[in-house]
């Protein structure tokens, strides 16, 4: 039997549909050029020169010095100390919680699992900087929350006020819990779609052939939600290697909570022995844009070979 000829696309329509694309398209490339690529050529460009703001000498090309005097730099590795423990400890207690919590709510009726969406995504629609003075006030070391609950006049575990943000002991522990809260309602809400998506015929199988709960869950379920669970570290991981507004609003880099998001800003504008340095500054961008980069693509591979 003759096989029925296919409908052929005219050149013209099919050139037609091309250009109409691109003109969709062109508004994004226009703002990815101009406020993603460009600025990250600019970037890598400053960062091997001595540029200065407001220099009126000729900006010189130093290649690789700034780079050499960033890991000579005590404060640059101590901002990367805590820049590393802020990843490490956020970004798996972020993703274990998400998924404990979408895990539980993500089977109740339509009525609760939109209330605790809603509370748990709350603070990721709240403005950073309402966010920051409701938790300045919890810690306040006279009159915050955490004082009076721990304190004598209420559970007794602590027999006086602690500064909770002036104390190099409390202070980074402190920057990453306001950062868990804020984290974590964007993940609850991809978990529970992506439990919803899972193949319950598989599920029901695995039950049938005696499979316990857990077994069901790390067989069956885990493995179609992996995409997600990808997109999830992935977004979290560069979101806790840019934690800045905390630390500027917060502590301002003191009591030991310096990262290298702030350490840029501080070098770049406030530093008096350095102000404007950007291409020193740039330099600290860099090779904060490398190590994400680099954890990023880690993440993919861990991910294919799951």
């Amino acid at each position: 039997m003759a096989r029925a000829a296919q409908p052929t696309v005219s050149r013209a329509l099919r050139r037609r549909e091309t250009v109409s694309g691109y003109l969709f398209m062109l508004p994004s490339l226009v703002f990815f050029l101009g406020f993603v690529v460009i600025p990250m050529v600019i970037c890598i460009f400053t960062s091997l020169t001595d540029s200065m703001m407001n220099n009126t000498k000729p900006v010189n090309f130093v290649g690789l010095a700034n780079f050499q005097k960033l890991f000579q730099d005590e404060k640059f590795l101590e901002a990367l100390k805590n820049t590393f423990i802020i990843v490490v400890v956020s970004v798996p207690v972020t993703c274990a919680f998400s998924l404990w919590v979408s895990s539980a709510i993500y089977k109740m009726n339509n009525f609760f699992l939109s209330a605790f969406r809603c509370i748990f995504y709350l603070p990721v629609v709240t403005g950073s900087v309402a966010v920051t003075v409701v938790w300045k006030w919890m810690y306040n070391n006279y009159y915050g929350v955490f004082n009076y609950l721990l304190g004598p006049q209420g559970l007794g575990v602590i027999e006086k006020n602690i500064n909770w943000l002036g104390d190099p002991r409390f202070a980074l522990g402190c920057i990453i819990l306001i950062l868990l809260t804020t984290s974590v309602g964007q993940p609850i809400v991809l978990y529970v779609s992506a439990l919803g998506n899972v193949d319950q015929s598989l599920v029901e199988a695995a039950k049938v052939d005696g499979a316990t709960n857990f077994q069901v869950f790390w067989r069956v379920k885990w493995p179609q939600m992996m995409p997600t669970t990808l997109y999830i570290l992935v977004i979290t991981t560069i979101n806790s290697f840019q934690c800045f507004a905390l630390i500027q609003l917060l502590t301002s880099g003191g009591s030991g909570t310096n990262t290298v998001m702030y350490y840029i800003y501080y070098t770049a504008f406030k530093l008096t022995s350095t102000a404007g340095h950007f291409g020193y500054a740039n330099a600290m961008g860099v090779i904060l844009a490398i190590f994400i980069g680099a954890l990023s693509a880690l993440q993919f591979w861990l991910a294919k070979e799951r």
